[in-house]
C-alpha cells in the first residue's frame, strides 16, 4: 500500500481509508500475502458504475439544457 500512496498527497490512513470504501463498494478486492495487502480492480464493477455514472450525466446535461432555455427566454422577456 505504500507504493500506491506515495504518488498522492495523503497520509497513508487516509489512503487505507479510501482503498477501504472502494473495496467495501465492490470496486476493488484485497488479499493478504504476508505482510503485505495486494490490491486489485473488479472490471465489471467498474462498468456498472460507468454505466450509473453515464445516466446521471445525462440527466443533468437534460436539466442543465432545460435551466438555459429557461434563463434565455427570462432573458428575452426582459428585452
Amino acid at each position: 500500500m505504500t507504493e500506491l500512496a506515495q504518488s498522492y498527497q495523503m497520509t497513508l490512513p487516509s489512503f487505507a481509508q479510501h482503498l477501504r470504501v472502494l473495496e467495501q463498494s465492490g470496486l476493488l478486492q484485497s488479499t493478504k500475502q504476508g505482510r503485505e495487502r495486494r490490491y486489485r480492480l473488479v472490471p465489471t464493477r467498474l462498468i456498472m458504475a460507468e454505466d450509473w455514472l453515464g445516466k446521471q450525466r445525462a440527466i443533468w446535461e437534460q436539466r442543465l439544457d432545460r435551466l438555459e432555455s429557461y434563463v434565455e427566454g427570462m432573458k428575452k422577456e426582459e428585452s
